[in-house]
């Protein structure tokens, strides 16, 4: 067992549940989405990233975009949000946006893992 893919697969996966459960719930309700899950999700996608910079094969290259993918769309939401909430009041458009970006990310990270469980499955035992 590798101790190096353990710790990447599990940044992979916590990134991608932390994502999930942000934008799980109804869009329009401020209320049914955390501002610290969020934010976990962001800190968590940008940790698994770092995991992927030294990979030098093509997968890895594959695994590094998605993952640069899920920062963009998790830092524009994080963006959004924290103007939203210093300029004017929270609405369900807003909350929206939010969700929608957060959902572009989430895609991002389903794509990651799909691609992470079949290069080990690919891989030699």
């Amino acid at each position: 067992m590798s101790l190096e893919k353990v710790i990447s697969g599990f940044f992979i996966i916590l990134a991608m549940t932390l994502n999930f459960g942000f934008f799980y719930g109804d869009m329009g309700n401020p209320a049914l989405h955390s501002t610290y899950e969020l934010f976990a999700a962001l800190v968590i996608s940008l940790i698994a990233t770092a995991l992927k910079i030294g990979d030098k094969t093509q997968i890895g290259s594959v695994l590094l975009a998605t993952s640069l993918v899920a920062d963009i769309q998790l830092i524009i939401a994080v963006l959004v949000w924290t103007v939203v909430e210093y300029t004017s009041t929270m609405t369900s458009s807003h909350m929206a946006t939010i969700i929608s970006f957060s959902g572009g990310a989430l895609l991002a990270n389903i794509t990651s893992v799909v691609l992470y469980v079949g290069e080990t499955l690919k891989s030699k035992r």
